[in-house]
């Protein structure tokens, strides 16, 4: 049988017995190890809350003081903080309204600096017409830009937003415009303002207007140049023909059209820039070579009988009725009965008629002391007062006077005095390039 008692290396384990004696009374009771093991722990756990509480009770104070300390340390440290934050929203917020106004004023000056162009552009498109017209312009001027509110005030509605998508930062929200505000990067990794873009912004812009300036400026030299050239050309071309036209600024401004009346006290014009000095230059050479070119249309340089040769020149010859030598005061031409005569300048029709030894003759005034004789005619399609025009038809050649067979006797006359036609016929092909 075996035994249920515990041993130890063979040894039967003594149980630890307690006797408690009062009195008579005796009293045992057996200890087992678990129930010490028990006691100690109950003992120890006593021990350590006994210790606990006495320790907070006496430091609790301290603790409370020590916590508060620290949530007063935490409330100083947030309350620093979101100070900061603070003052650096109401920087970026500042820096922001600054940048801006800077932008708004930049944006100010490029809508005048536009404006102006667009101003001169209007000016001098019509002296470009004018121009045109004239047969200087050979090319047409560099067109002007304009924006699609040119016209308006810069405002943070108006030039701020066109400018925003311009560089790309339109219709974000206000956190992310205050991040670029200092968030873009440059082409060497720094950081840049809005307003460093907008500098660079405006400078091409501001260049681009530069330009598009020079480049009016130097259209502007370059037709005033021309007519100048042209105006010169005209003059001197006409001063070999013995007939003088107005070549100076003042003579092209005194005499104005007939039927143009005109008149005012002298004021200085408006020429308080470069541009304006130059598109009055340019206004004053384009008046002077419409002037001249006028003068010049008036005077007979064209041909009488285009398709007809020169048979006689001015100057002495023998004469063929009687033999010897005397002036003859036109030219000839060979024109075959019934050929179509003109009129070589618009005038207006003195004498229509029998002329003696011109037989049938039209005379037309054209002005300035300058007539012309047309003789030796078939027939007359003008009558004395007739307004004509050149290259109207007056009359039909034939040989009707004193005449040896049929032809055109062809007179200039200058104040009375015959000159010799030749010297217009050559004059007018050398004009046919600048007043035609």
């Amino acid at each position: 049988m075996v035994s249920t008692e515990s041993r130890v290396f063979g040894k039967r384990a003594q149980k630890h017995i307690i006797i408690v004696a009062s009195g008579d009374k005796v009293r045992h009771m057996t200890f087992q190890p678990w129930m010490a093991a028990l006691s100690i722990c109950f003992i120890s756990v006593f021990s350590i809350g006994y210790l606990a509480a006495t320790s907070y009770l006496v430091l609790r104070d301290d603790l409370i003081g020590g916590t508060m300390a620290r949530q007063a340390r935490m409330q100083h440290e947030y309350e620093d903080r979101i100070a900061a934050l603070r003052a650096q929203v109401d920087r970026v917020t500042s820096r922001q309204l600054l940048d801006q106004q800077v932008v708004e004023d930049k944006v100010e000056k490029l809508l005048q600096q536009q404006m102006a162009l667009t101003s001169r552009h209007g000016k001098l498109g019509t002296l470009l017409e004018r121009a045109e017209e004239s047969g200087i312009a050979e090319e047409e001027a560099q067109p002007v830009a304009a924006p699609e509110a040119y016209g308006k005030r810069a405002d943070a509605s108006g030039g701020i937003k066109a400018i925003e998508r311009l560089m790309g930062i339109g219709g974000q929200p206000v956190q992310q415009k205050m991040a670029l505000a200092y968030a873009p990067i440059s082409a060497n990794g720094d950081r840049e303002a809005v307003s460093d873009r907008a500098d660079r912004l405006f400078s091409k812009v501001t260049l681009s207007l530069k330009d598009i300036e020079q480049q009016q400026k130097h259209r502007i030299q370059t037709l005033t140049a021309g007519a100048s050239q042209a105006t010169d050309a005209i003059v001197n071309i006409v001063a070999r023909t013995g007939v003088k036209v107005g070549d100076d600024e003042a003579t092209a401004a005194a005499q104005v059209e007939e039927e143009t009346a005109i008149g005012g006290p002298f004021v200085e014009p408006e020429t308080t820039e470069v541009f304006d000095n130059s598109l009055v230059a340019l206004d004053t050479a384009l008046a002077r070579l419409e002037h001249v070119r006028s003068q010049a249309r008036k005077l007979p340089f064209n041909n009488p009988s285009p398709a007809s040769d020169i048979t006689s020149r001015f100057g002495n010859r023998l004469d063929p009725f009687l033999g010897r030598l005397a002036m003859h005061a036109g030219i000839d031409f060979r024109a075959p009965s019934g050929t179509r005569i003109v009129a070589t300048a618009p005038g207006t029709v003195i004498t229509a008629g029998k002329g003696g030894g011109y037989g049938n003759m039209v005379e037309i005034d054209h002005g300035n002391g300058i007539t012309t004789r047309y003789a030796h005619l078939s027939s007359l399609l003008v009558n004395v007062g007739d307004t004509i025009s050149a290259g109207e038809a007056i009359g039909r050649s034939g040989s009707t006077g004193r005449s040896t067979g049929p032809h055109l006797h062809y007179e200039v006359r200058l104040n009375g005095e015959a000159v010799d036609p030749t010297r217009f016929l050559t004059a007018g092909i050398k004009l046919s390039h600048y007043i035609n």
